[in-house]
């Protein structure tokens, strides 16, 4: 192998081209390499975070819907012991409205027993005036015997 000229110059003039992209190009593309290292370092970390965020996201989504079933739970159970309540209620006031309407039924049979006693008392009293009359043979005045008559209807 020959040293000549030519060789000296091509080895020069690619020892300059390496040193001019060394000095001018390299650190070009070493910044434009380590930005986009960045960004990519940024990115997945902001796909970390967003990760992280959304588990935590799903955890919250799962506390307020067990927090929204305990809710309609205690929705349900209040209302069905409103309902009960109701029903009792309603239950009540039957009972009272029956136990009332027996009671004006006690005391409408009681009156009317008592004035079929006095109807009675009155007839019974007529029957003995009259028997009295046949037995005596004579007519009693009614109203000059009117205490005699209370009398009578008092014992019977």
């Amino acid at each position: 192998m020959e040293f000549n000229a030519t060789l000296f110059g091509e080895i020069l003039s690619f020892a300059i081209l390496i040193w001019f992209c060394v000095q001018f190009i390299w650190p070009h593309i070493l910044n434009a390499i380590e930005e986009r290292q960045k960004k990519i370092a940024e990115g997945l970390a902001a796909a970390e975070r967003a990760r992280t965020e959304l588990k935590d996201a799903d955890a919250r989504v799962a506390v307020e819907i067990k927090k929204a079933r305990q809710q309609a739970a205690e929705i349900i159970d209040k209302a069905q012991q409103q309902a009960n309540q109701i029903l009792d209620k309603a239950r009540e006031d039957a009972v009272a409205e029956l136990n009332r309407q027996k009671a004006a039924a006690q005391a409408e049979i009681a009156s009317m027993a008592q004035r079929a006693r006095e109807q009675l008392r009155e007839q019974v009293g007529s029957l003995a005036v009259k028997g009295a009359e046949k037995i005596i043979q004579r007519e009693i005045d009614a109203s000059a015997h009117k205490a005699l008559l209370d009398q009578l209807a008092a014992e019977i």
